[in-house]
């Protein structure tokens, strides 16, 4: 299967901007053409304790590019993994519907590719077990890579064994001069947290197994621009993937796409089955053909396809203040539900402080009595929500709204309305 046509579209330069001095992560091009400018922001996951309000906070800018050559979305890096990642907010296994995907996924692989007692298991980026656990369960040997230690500890309590430290070439020679390759590896929503792209995805090819299956799980691009999910950009999220580009780039490294499913996860998700590029025992599906033929047709390689979607971004902002200023202006109370990373690049571009939003809840104790960065919008747990009873619970992570809307049916007693901000606002009864 070609990963991707040879295209370029250098002489388009309507949309360049003056050179930053960056440069792609995977194919080295300059980069020069805006993809959206989402102004200054803070690192999302950098939550304000209460001792802190007072201090100066940090703020980068927030601004995409997309590479002329490769056709990769990404932003310059401004804070290291190691800043970012060492100590971690987000634990997966707060969102139930998440670890059921998880559990799913683990039935799936164990099926698909007859996984057993002699099998071995690796996920990198592995949080806090909420994946791995089901392979435990099964009695198929896992190994969790997880930067975070005070995330892996949590990994660790459910029985899942955890290599604290970032993932790359150097950590995966050492395990497979230990003898540890892998069977399987899974890769959840870590590819777009890596700046250094080339050394990640090399690491992938010495770890897998001859034979084996590496998959990767990321927001799909091209779901990203059709639905307007500007908010899924931040610092900690480096590049965004067309299925395409990330062909492309696992290519470069000796790794073949065989498979793919398109998921409804985190808004619209690929998961990516990938082999040794010389392993003949996985042909090519007509799915993932077909993926290639729809991304071809769209012109996702072209710099046109990614003109105009800022101005989507900048009238979608211009929607969510407009309700905002009404319902304020008619009196209403609104909270907000979840402190998730989007919702920190979505609060800050629109600049929604408490003089809309007086405060917000999240399920994951780490959080409660803190800030969120930039904002300063206080979080607290969700028993919070019966007690003021707010007219409108403002969805952050919008990706989980099915099962927020569940749990939280109870706002219907008082007259209380949920409010979605993406893909464009929408008020649920």
């Amino acid at each position: 299967m070609e990963t991707l046509k040879e295209t370029t579209d250098a002489r388009r330069v309507a949309d360049a901007v003056p050179s930053t001095g960056a440069r792609c992560r995977f194919c080295d091009a300059q980069l020069v053409h805006t993809f959206v400018d989402l102004g200054m922001s803070p690192l999302c996951e950098s939550y304000v304790s209460a001792e802190h309000l007072n201090e100066m906070e940090a703020f980068y800018p927030l601004h995409a590019f997309v590479c002329e050559r490769c056709f990769l979305v990404q932003l310059d890096e401004f804070a290291s993994p190691q800043h970012i990642f060492s100590e971690y907010a987000y634990f997966s296994s707060y969102a139930d519907s998440w670890v059921e995907h998880a559990r799913h996924y683990a039935e799936t692989m164990t099926e698909r590719f007859r996984l057993n007692d002699q099998s071995r298991v690796v996920e990198i980026a592995s949080n806090d077990g909420y994946l791995l656990q089901h392979f435990v369960e099964k009695g198929i040997p896992a190994v969790g890579i997880e930067p975070a230690a005070n995330v892996a500890r949590e990994a660790e309590k459910k029985g899942v064994p955890t290599i604290v430290e970032f993932f790359g070439v150097s950590l995966a020679n050492r395990l497979a001069a230990e003898g540890r390759q892998a069977h399987v590896i899974a890769a959840n929503n870590v590819l777009a947290q890596v700046p250094d792209l080339n050394d990640f995805v090399g690491g992938f090819k010495i770890l897998l197994r001859h034979g084996g299956v590496l998959t990767i799980e990321f927001p799909h691009l091209m779901r990203l621009m059709e639905e307007n999910q500007f908010d899924t950009i931040y610092h900690e999220h480096f590049s965004y993937f067309s299925f395409l580009t990330a062909c492309r780039i696992l290519a470069a490294h000796g790794l073949r796409v065989f498979d793919v499913d398109e998921l409804s996860t985190h808004g619209g998700s690929l998961r990516l089955y990938c082999c040794h590029d010389d392993d003949e025992s996985k042909p090519t599906s007509a799915a993932a053909r077909e993926l290639q033929r729809r991304e071809e047709t769209s012109g996702i390689t072209t710099l046109d396809h990614y003109r105009g979607f800022a101005e989507q971004v900048k009238e979608t902002k211009r929607g969510i203040l407009k309700f905002l200023i009404q319902a304020k202006e008619d009196g209403k109370s609104i909270a907000g539900y979840g402190a998730p990373g989007k919702g920190n690049t979505l609060l800050n571009y629109c600049g929604i402080r408490t003089d809309f939003i007086d405060y917000t809840v999240d399920r994951n104790p780490y959080k409660h009595g803190r800030f969120l960065p930039g904002t300063r919008i206080p979080i607290y747990s969700p028993e919070k929500i019966a007690e003021t009873k707010p007219d409108y619970l403002f969805i952050l992570p919008w990706n989980f709204k099915d099962e927020i809307v569940q749990q939280l049916h109870y706002i219907r007693e008082w007259g209380g309305q949920f409010v979605v901000p993406i893909p464009e606002l929408t008020v649920i009864p």
